[in-house]
């Protein structure tokens, strides 16, 4: 198994803010926006097509902390096996946080292992980074906008 790692979320007191800045000083683009389950979560990243890396911002109440946040290193795996794989060497370590898991063509299936720190590490398969591989047919919000965006949220990707 070789994983690789697609993304870094993490959840942040003022998502807009967090997103206008990530856009001013990294230059970063918004490449998906969805509304989960009433969460906002929005993916940055370098490229505004066909990124390989995203940044996974969503809102939270009160700071960040603790193995309760989504917070979480997401590296992909090659097959379902693999993520069972991960899962049962978590386990055997007793580390292993959230057992093999579907969770719909977005999130894919995957499991959450804890390092030392108590850092969530996902090991994830059929979870597309790349804006252009999601489901098409999935119910979006509306386009919110951003600081600096003309009205209709110009920043960030249609479909």
């Amino acid at each position: 198994m070789r994983p690789v790692l697609t993304h870094l979320a993490l959840g942040v007191r003022d998502l807009d803010r967090t997103i206008a800045f990530y856009q001013k000083h990294v230059r970063l683009h918004v490449v998906h926006e969805r509304n989960d389950n009433g969460m906002r979560v929005v993916w940055l990243a370098e490229r505004e097509k066909d990124a390989e890396f995203v940044l996974v911002l969503f809102e939270v109440v009160r700071a960040p902390a603790g193995p309760g946040t989504l917070q979480h290193l997401g590296f992909a795996v090659a097959s379902r096996e693999e993520v069972d794989a991960a899962a049962a060497a978590g386990r055997a370590d007793g580390v292993l946080t959230i057992e093999p898991t579907y969770a719909g063509p977005i999130v894919g299936y995957f499991c959450i292992v804890e390092d030392p720190d108590g850092n969530q590490v996902e090991f994830s398969y059929g979870q597309p980074i790349n804006p252009r591989d999601l489901p098409r047919d999935l119910p979006r919000d509306p386009p919110r906008d951003l600081p600096g965006d003309a009205p209709g949220g110009s920043a960030r990707l249609a479909k």
